[in-house]
């Protein structure tokens, strides 16, 4: 498994970063990890906008997920049929985000191996700063800081701007986990990232920025797009029935 993760993910993304330091980055390995960023979201750039346009548009159909759970509260096996029909008509799933995280995870562990390792940065790279002035194999608390912040913005774009004329239900246990979210991410990055070298910090930051630009895209062409007017609520679709 090991040497399946070096062969697949490690050596080819350091393999990368050093090519990107040599001839786009003007031998700021800061900047390089920012370019290696931009190129992995390229590469999987179907995913994240699938992933984000996902979770939008489950956050969107929370009224009639709402109505769904409380026609079917006494039968699950109904209720979770009716959700995935649901689902499965706007062609959401709503798991995305835990899958693209999953693919993520191993590109986040490469780069920690990278630069968790002084010799190996020292040996493969002549300056190991950003902007000649952050060491990136050490802990920067204001990149640290910059990160959270960033999350939280993200965290705030992708709720707060689907619908605003949308009514939410405070009640519902996923709006509350969502708006904790908000909250309990930025939190997690900070304690995370205070104990990890400032290069992931850069790595995160820039992964945030690209999130949220791309998640400013995806609210706008879906709040241009009402699903109020597609949606068939149950009632609508008996009667519907009724009539022919």
């Amino acid at each position: 498994m090991v040497s399946l993760f070096n062969n697949l993910i490690f050596e080819p993304l350091l393999s990368l970063l050093v090519w990107i330091y040599n001839t786009l980055s003007f031998g700021d390995l800061g900047m390089a990890i920012i370019i290696l960023t931009f190129f992995i979201r390229l590469i999987l750039l179907p995913l994240f906008f699938k992933s984000s346009k996902d979770q939008t548009l489950v956050r969107k159909l929370q009224p009639e997920v709402d109505k769904i759970k409380q026609k079917h509260k006494k039968d699950k096996t109904e209720q979770g049929q009716a959700l995935m029909d649901l689902y499965k008509k706007y062609k959401v799933n709503p798991f995305s985000g835990f899958l693209l995280l999953i693919i993520q995870l191993p590109i986040f562990i490469a780069l920690f191996k990278i630069f968790r390792d002084p010799d190996l940065i020292i040996q493969t790279f002549e300056k190991f700063t950003f902007l000649g002035i952050v060491n990136l194999t050490e802990v920067s608390i204001t990149l640290v800081i910059i990160a959270a912040a960033v999350q939280y913005f993200q965290g705030k774009i992708s709720l707060g701007s689907v619908n605003k004329n949308q009514p939410q239900n405070k009640a519902n246990p996923m709006a509350k986990i969502g708006n904790s979210m908000i909250y309990i991410g930025p939190i997690l990055s900070f304690i995370i990232l205070t104990r990890l070298p400032s290069a992931l910090a850069v790595y995160w930051i820039t992964s945030a920025l690209c999130s949220v630009a791309q998640q400013i895209v995806i609210n706008k062409k879906i709040s241009a797009e009402p699903l109020g007017n597609k949606i068939s609520t149950p009632s609508m679709i008996s009667n519907e029935e009724k009539s022919k």
